[in-house]
This record gives structure tokens, sequence and C-alpha cells, in this order.
């Protein structure tokens, strides 16, 4: 059985797709969500989806009790799927190579802090890029500077919009990240 942790601050809609796309598969199990906003409706899809919700706080987040906890869950792999926190030291030793993080741009262009979600596509449509994408990435001690895994592109038209390149990036995350985690799982 592979075990995984998905830590989220947002809407949750890559948390529901990676649910759904494991449900039926009896060799993966998602052990908890992680969620660092009270308002997020990650939780509720959680919930829906009968996964237990850890919520947490900054303190909490990084304290040594936390990454202990983390390390008693026996994960495979930590799954980044929208959540804005820069992961600590600790937990990222105690899981080297096993989180993993989903960014709405092709690193490392538009990677970093304060870069994620409509801050992304704004500068992309800005800077009148040819292409955008996703970068499914290992996490270290940079903001998304880990190892790349798999980049997946789209064009940018000349009358793309923030709003439509976003609804672009995100088909591209719904087809891309439950896969990358099932042949990361399952590679191992």
């Amino acid at each position: 059985m592979k075990r995984i942790s998905i830590f989220v601050s947002g809407n949750g809609t890559n948390l529901q797709r990676i649910a759904e796309y494991f449900a039926n598969n009896p060799d993966v199990e998602i052990v908890n969500v992680v969620c660092n906003n009270p308002k997020a409706y990650a939780i509720e899809r959680a919930k829906s989806l009968g996964i237990p919700v850890r919520m947490v706080t900054k303190a909490e987040f990084n304290s040594p009790e936390f990454t202990q906890e983390m390390a008693e869950s026996r994960l495979d792999l930590v799954v980044l799927a929208g959540f804005l926190w820069k992961i600590p030291v600790s937990l990222i030793q105690a899981y080297p190579h096993h989180i993993v993080n989903i960014h709405p741009a092709l690193l490392p262009k538009y990677g970093g802090k304060g870069f994620y979600g409509e801050h992304v596509h704004e500068a992309v449509v800005a800077a009148k890029e040819a292409f955008s994408g996703i970068t499914i990435h290992f996490v270290d001690e940079i903001y998304d500077n880990g190892e790349t895994i798999l980049q997946a592109y789209i064009p940018v038209s000349e009358k793309e919009t923030p709003d439509s390149l976003a609804a672009k990036i995100h088909q591209l995350e719904q087809a891309y990240f439950p896969v990358t985690i099932e042949q990361l799982l399952f590679r191992r």
C-alpha cells in the first residue's frame, strides 16, 4: 500500500482530481489532507471525499513535532497541491525526493516567492510569452527550485488573458498531476 498526504491552501480542485483518480486503486491511500487555511474550500472537498483533514498553524508546521508526526505516518509521497507555505528544511530532510509540487508555469521562469495562481498567469501574459505550462518538481529548500519531474507546454495566444490562460493551465494540471504521482509511487 502506497501512502500519500496532500497539502493544500485553497480551492482543492487538484486534491479532488487526485482523490478521484486513486479512488478505485486499492494500492494507494490518501492518509490525510494537511491544510493551513481554515477558509479553504479544499477542507469541504476532503470531508466529502472521506479524507481526514489536519489543520496546521504556521508555528505547528515549522515545529519538529510536525515533522515527527509526518514521519510516523510512513508516507511514500507528500503532494503539494496549491500549498502556499515554504516547506521546513526538517520535513524536506525527512522526505528527500518524496515531496512533489505542481507549479502553474514553466520553471525556472515565473517561480519563487509570490509567484502563485493568478500572479503567475498575469506575468506570463504581460511578458507576451509564446508558451506556458506546468512544472511538476521535487521540493527542496528554495521555492520552485527542486529537480523537474515533468513539464507540459501549451501555446499562449496573442489574445490570451490571465483567466483564459489559467483555465488552460488547470486542464494540464488535472491531466498530468495524478498520472505523475502514480508513476512516482510505483517506480520506487
